[in-house]
């Protein structure tokens, strides 16, 4: 059924720019954009159901390319300890971290997780979030990362969201393999890619590079195993340290490579050539305490595009609201409303290798989209927290 949008202005974010349409008219058909443009110019015909958005703004459903939902436990304490001056590599070292998450995960039910999850993503869907998504990387053997990745196809299921499912095996070092990463590599690639993607589990695989995680020889390896299984790549690089790990993500034409606090002007080189997109995680810089920011010169020199994300995580960016993460990606990383907007929008879709159907308001792309009641699109990064009026449409259809 063909159903008309009216009385709205929109930001289209068409090639990651506003690409503002005044007094505009959408008309969807079925789950799809059919028609859009000035009201105006809207074409005659019969549209057996109209919808009044009352002047409000219209942008594409914000996309939270970068979370890890789903989890067991709390770190709050660690938050405090950080406060308190201890770092996060000697949490870690002692124990805690991404631990002492996989500790929790594993105690818990595939039931509890979906449980304490559905909480945290009704958060995000209320932020007018309509695309997510999650990784596992807090099981670390072959029975919990597929009760991770089971939980997200669930959640993606239960709730009007599109989720993405990352498997994040390589996330930390499990304690039974203390001092073997390489072993730890083999069973990741040789039995967990394999079995999880057989299950159809699993969307895009990712991996930590980092001098506490894994190096870029083991990552290679991880990539190499997701390619020959047809599994586009992710990574985690350049949060702590320079280990040109995002100049390896581009060599394997990766998705995209997150955090990229310590990449140099070679790396966003390299991404520019392969189309990697730049996802920034404002939330874990703010909640580091980092000082070390991304070049943002350097990835807008060379027209690396640049997502924002969440990072919802239990220990370093525990964030409910992309929203909020638009006004730290000014805040902290100088990018104008625009640029934040585009970073949850087209770009964090091309980070999920969605852009030709998701991200940005066009004809023949995805009706996702959500009618917020402010003055001009740069509210959505000027406000901090609260909810802000708005209309969520998704696939077509009211979702609140």
């Amino acid at each position: 059924m063909k159903t008309l949008w009216q009385h709205c202005h929109v930001a289209t974010m068409a090639q990651g720019v506003y690409s503002i349409i005044e007094d505009a008219a959408i008309v969807t058909s079925g789950s799809l954009i059919e028609w859009i443009g000035p009201r105006h110019a809207l074409p005659s015909g019969d549209y057996p159901a109209v919808n009044d958005l009352n002047g409000a703004w219209v942008t594409p459903g914000l996309i939270d390319c970068h979370t890890h939902t789903v989890f067991g436990g709390n770190r709050s304490g660690e938050f405090e300890q950080r406060l308190q001056g201890v770092s996060y590599a000697e949490i870690a070292a002692a124990g805690g971290g991404i631990a002492s998450t996989v500790r929790a995960t594993r105690a818990a039910s595939e039931d509890e997780l979906f449980a304490s999850a559905a909480k945290r993503l009704h958060s995000l869907l209320r932020d007018g979030v309509t695309t997510v998504e999650m990784k596992s990387g807090y099981g670390l053997d072959l029975a919990n990362e597929r009760k991770i990745l089971r939980v997200i196809r669930r959640l993606g299921e239960a709730f009007p969201v599109s989720v993405r499912a990352t498997c994040l095996a390589a996330h930390a070092l499990p304690p039974e393999y203390a001092d073997r990463p390489d072993a730890y590599i083999d069973l990741i690639c040789n039995e967990m890619l394999p079995a999880l993607a057989a299950e159809g589990l699993v969307d895009a695989v990712d991996a930590f590079c980092e001098y506490l995680a894994f190096s870029p020889q083991q990552v290679e390896r991880v990539f190499i195993a997701a390619q020959k299984l047809g599994l586009p790549v992710k990574l985690h690089a350049e949060q702590l340290s320079s280990l040109h790990g995002s100049s390896l993500a581009a060599r394997y034409q990766a998705l995209s490579a997150d955090h990229l606090e310590f990449m140099t002007e070679d790396d966003a080189i390299a991404m520019a050539e392969s189309g990697t997109v730049a996802v920034l995680l404002p939330g874990a810089f703010y909640c580091l305490r980092e000082t070390q920011l991304p070049p943002m010169e350097a990835l807008r020199k060379h027209g690396v595009k640049i997502a924002i994300a969440s990072d919802l995580n239990p220990g370093t960016s525990p964030a409910l609201s992309v929203r909020l993460m638009l006004n730290m990606a000014c805040t902290c990383f100088r990018l104008t409303p625009e640029e934040a907007l585009a970073g949850a929008t087209i770009h964090a879709a091309k980070a999920l290798g969605m852009e030709h159907t998701h991200g940005s308001l066009e004809v023949g792309k995805v009706a996702d989209f959500v009618a917020w009641q402010i003055d001009r699109p740069a509210d959505l990064a000027y406000w901090l927290g609260g909810e802000l009026d708005k209309r969520v449409v998704r696939h077509g259809v009211d979702v609140e």
